[in-house]
């Protein structure tokens, strides 16, 4: 069944604007000017909200990185799909700055015996659980609009199948995995500030008595 599915995303459900599409969402390079441009803003102009979120998404991501993803990629040690089997391989022209791929057209290919040993293992998808853990933070911070992230987590996952990386139960798993991570990070966040906040800036405390969830402050 696995099979089957990823060989209907990988090779039959494909389009050139697709291509560019997976291809371009699934590369961090391009988003990363954005990416710093709105961590930039949120930590300048986004007050305590802005900052707080910022701290516990990259606290999140770097736990869930070197404690979750790292450590079950080397234990489960999965091949891609890459690895032992031909798959389709869109590829991006290369640019400089990366984001002027955008506007080149895209190319594929098969896969090879040379992308055996390009990639580590399948099993988490960091792309997957960098996103998810994004997402899930960004719905306890900013409640209805935060879920409006998920949509960017579920094409970079369905990129993941789409680009030939990862298998489908790779991206499913890891989405419950990182939720799972997100929601246990920010839990721990939020009772290390009640505790320490309250003892060691007991005024900032008082104006700002939750870590996580609480209104934005224009300040």
């Amino acid at each position: 069944m696995e099979q089957t599915v990823f060989h209907l995303i990988n090779e039959q459900w494909t389009n050139p604007g697709l291509d560019l599409f997976m291809a371009a969402i699934s590369n961090v390079d391009i988003w990363k000017p954005l990416l710093i441009g709105v961590a930039l803003y949120a930590l300048l102009f986004g007050g305590f909200n802005g900052r707080a979120f910022i701290v516990c998404v990259l606290i999140a991501l770097t736990i869930s990185d070197y404690c979750v993803v790292r450590p079950l990629k080397s234990a489960i040690d999965r091949q891609r799909p890459k690895q032992v089997q031909t798959v389709r391989m869109v590829v991006l022209q290369k640019a400089r700055p990366e984001f002027l791929a955008l506007l080149k057209k895209t190319t594929f290919r098969y896969s090879d015996s040379t992308d055996w040993t390009k990639s580590g293992p399948s099993f988490p998808s960091g792309h997957t659980a960098n996103n998810t853990i994004i997402a899930v933070i960004c719905v306890l911070f900013f409640h209805r609009w935060g879920w409006l992230y998920f949509f960017v987590t579920a094409a970079v996952a369905y990129s993941r199948i789409y680009l030939g990386a990862h298998w489908p139960s790779d991206v499913i798993a890891t989405f419950f995995l990182a939720t799972g991570v997100a929601l246990l990070v920010t839990a721990v966040l939020e009772l290390l500030w009640k505790w320490l906040a309250s003892r060691w800036t007991p005024a900032l405390f008082a104006r700002h008595p939750r870590l996580i969830g609480g209104e934005v402050d224009p300040t």
